[in-house]
């Protein structure tokens, strides 16, 4: 997982070494001017002519300066590599869900996506920023620190050897072990709290209705006080981590006394320098502080990346071809032909053995009871899913051969869940086609039904809709996505459950004006409300995904079957007019 992150920072690899080279730079500097300070300060006290000071009081004011000007240019230049890195990753998973969707998610909730698209790809900073850049920092000055320390005192370069590699290895090793169960249920306790959260929110008006929202809010509350439980687990850690590596930074400055004070007294080592060697190892092990921490970053990365790599190895419902087909000419004709489809490898036949045909201007009703398989058929139609079997064709160009893009600018689709972004009415209708002119916008809502009320608000075109649509109503959101997708001139529309979740009446009203807005339009209509269904052309009946019954409204209703059955169920729970 970790190599495979590291591959996302061949763009940024440059700016992370520039990022790597300031930042020993920085922390050379450190080690610097603490050794070069030691020595002024011991050689002054023997009160030597001040011109032979020079060099050293030069040299501080050097370090002093160069240590805070390396460590800002090494912060700016390192966070921006990873900005760019972490951009590119958040793109290519968006990329990938916008390939997946909808028919490679049903295995991700709402709530899980968003907190692997931010707080996932958010953590994967941490191995750039803090961990590779900390790490190979600390390789490099460290080593110079030894080896300086070696070149005064080869016994004390030893010791201070020995107690970075304790501080610098074993204390992130141990901080590493520590940490890997207890980072793992943080991340997944995150993920939980966050889908709780978003899945509370976005169904918090029906958890209110029931009488379910304090049970949610309970949980809620639960799965955050066992967030903060394993947050406050991770902390300690960090901090036993901290804790030796002070331990070590202790016992290498009492070491280095150790074995400096006999080499003074031995003549084997001048005075001046015993207080480099000693006060060397205070400034490296700046250089390994950090480490254990780090430690504790790369099991977080590690177990962010698992999930992020989860969504990008998903595999694609739909593959377009190797050498996609042109585009046939219009006028189109869509024609299925024994369609048998499964969302599933292993899952039944969501769609088995159904035919039908739309020619130009032909329209068309899909009707069934609830997983009859009528969403699965415009799922295949859009190649967000492929089919099993049998044959799907426009004008007699099989659909897999062609691109998905192409096929979505031919078929269009209105869906009962269009999403309409906190914006203007008008920019949400102009998303269809964003060089329209507003007379076109205009034309696309009055064929919805929507210019008479849009014309009475205050502001018009540009009154705002809200978030998800709040500030308007179920049927007025379902008329602007109406208006969005005529906007968009599609030669072949398809509108899934457009009366979805609406009261009776405006359900049937907006039927009415969907079937006027589309009148010698090629218009396939899945729907559960059966009033206005004279207006099509042709009725399918679904049932377990199969074709039970097939023809024009009078006809169905006439004769026994479904249709009529769920016709006068329909009849039988309209309200009686006062």
């Amino acid at each position: 997982m970790i190599l495979r992150l590291l591959t996302f920072a061949r763009s940024a690899r440059w700016r992370l070494g520039l990022a790597v080279l300031f930042g020993v730079l920085a922390l050379g500097s450190g080690v610097g001017l603490m050794a070069t300070s030691a020595w002024l300060i011991s050689r002054a006290a023997q009160h030597p002519p001040v011109l032979m000071l020079m060099v050293a009081i030069v040299a501080v004011r050097a370090f002093g300066l160069g240590r805070g000007v390396f460590r800002y240019v090494e912060r700016l230049i390192g966070h921006d590599a990873t900005f760019r890195i972490l951009a590119d990753l958040r793109a290519r998973v968006y990329e990938r869900l916008e390939r997946l969707a909808p028919g490679g998610l049903p295995t991700f909730r709402s709530g899980d996506l968003l907190n692997r698209l931010v707080a996932d790809v958010d953590a994967v900073q941490d191995l750039y920023l803090r961990v590779l850049l900390p790490c190979t920092v600390a390789a490099i000055v460290g080593s110079a620190s030894v080896g300086l320390a070696w070149a005064l005192l080869p016994s004390a370069g030893a010791v201070l050897l020995c107690a970075l590699l304790l501080a610098g290895v074993v204390a992130p090793w141990l901080s590493a072990v520590v940490a890997r169960r207890a980072e793992h249920r943080t991340t997944d306790l995150r993920a939980d709290l966050t889908t709780h959260v978003v899945d509370t929110l976005q169904g918090a008006p029906e958890l209110i209705a029931y009488g379910a929202a304090p049970a949610h809010l309970a949980k809620a509350t639960q799965l955050d006080r066992d967030f903060t439980r394993a947050s406050a687990r991770s902390a300690t850690t960090a901090g036993i981590g901290a804790a030796i590596s002070a331990i070590a930074g202790g016992l290498a400055v009492w070491g280095s006394l150790a074995v400096g004070v006999p080499a003074v007294r031995s003549g084997t080592q001048d005075g001046v320098l015993l207080a480099v060697v000693v006060l060397l190892p205070l400034a490296a092990f700046e250089v390994v502080a950090g480490l254990p921490l780090a430690a504790q970053y790369l099991e977080r990365v590690r177990r962010s990346a698992t999930r992020i790599f989860a969504v990008l190895d998903t595999p694609e419902p739909v593959t377009d071809p190797t050498t996609p087909t042109p585009l046939p000419a219009p006028p189109y004709t869509l024609k299925v032909e024994k369609l048998r489809a499964q969302w599933t490898p292993t899952g039944p036949y969501v769609l088995d053995d159904v035919t039908l045909e739309l020619t130009p201007g032909r329209r068309c009703a899909i009707v069934g009871p609830s997983g009859s398989g009528k969403t699965t058929l415009t799922a295949v139609l859009l190649r967000f899913l492929e089919p099993t079997s049998g044959r799907t064709a426009l004008n007699a160009v099989e659909l897999p051969s062609l691109r998905g893009d192409d096929v979505r600018r031919i078929i269009g689709l209105c869906a009962q869940d269009a999403h309409l972004f906190d914006s203007t009415i008008g920019e949400n209708v102009r998303l269809a086609r964003p060089t329209a002119t507003d007379d076109e916008i205009r034309e696309a809502l009055r064929r919805a039904r929507l210019l008479d009320w849009i014309d009475a608000l205050p502001q018009g075109l540009d009154t705002r809709v809200g978030e998800h649509g709040a500030q308007v109503s179920g049927g007025q959101r379902q008329r602007i996505a109406l208006a969005r997708a005529l906007l968009a001139d599609f030669p072949i529309l398809l509108l899934d459950e457009p009366a979805e979740h609406l009261d009776l009446e405006t359900a049937d009203a907006l039927t009415a004006d969907l079937l006027t807005a589309t009148e010698g339009r090629t218009t396939l209509l899945v729907t559960h409300r059966l009033t206005g269904l004279d207006a099509v052309d042709e009725i399918i009946v679904l049932d377990g995904g199969r074709v039970t019954d097939r023809g024009t409204h009078a006809d169905l209703v006439s004769r026994p079957g479904l249709y009529r059955s769920l016709w006068r169920r329909e009849r039988a729970a309209e309200p009686t007019p006062i």
